[in-house]
C-alpha cells in the first residue's frame, strides 16, 4: 500500500510525501522525483522513509529550526 499525501514543487523536480506499509508496519516518506524523457515522474535515491514516531520527531525538529530562522 502506498498513498501519496502531497507533491511539492522543487524547481523542475518535486518532493513527494507518502504513506507506505512494509511487512505490516506503516512508514512516512519524503522522496525527490524527476521527470523522465517520457514525462513520467520517477523516484531518485534522495529521500527518507521513517516510522511515524521518528518522522514526528523530525517534524518537530524542523519546526524548531524554522522558528529559529523566524519562518515558523
Amino acid at each position: 500500500m502506498e498513498k501519496n499525501v502531497r507533491d511539492i514543487e522543487k524547481g523542475s523536480d518535486l518532493i513527494r510525501v507518502s504513506l507506505s506499509e512494509f511487512q505490516g508496519k506503516q512508514y512516512v516518506g519524503a522522496r525527490i522525483y524527476y521527470m523522465d524523457d517520457k514525462g513520467d515522474w520517477k523516484p531518485t535515491k534522495k529521500g527518507i522513509t521513517l516510522s511515524p514516531e521518528n518522522m514526528a520527531q523530525v517534524n518537530e525538529a524542523i519546526g524548531e529550526a524554522l522558528a529559529l530562522l523566524g519562518e515558523g
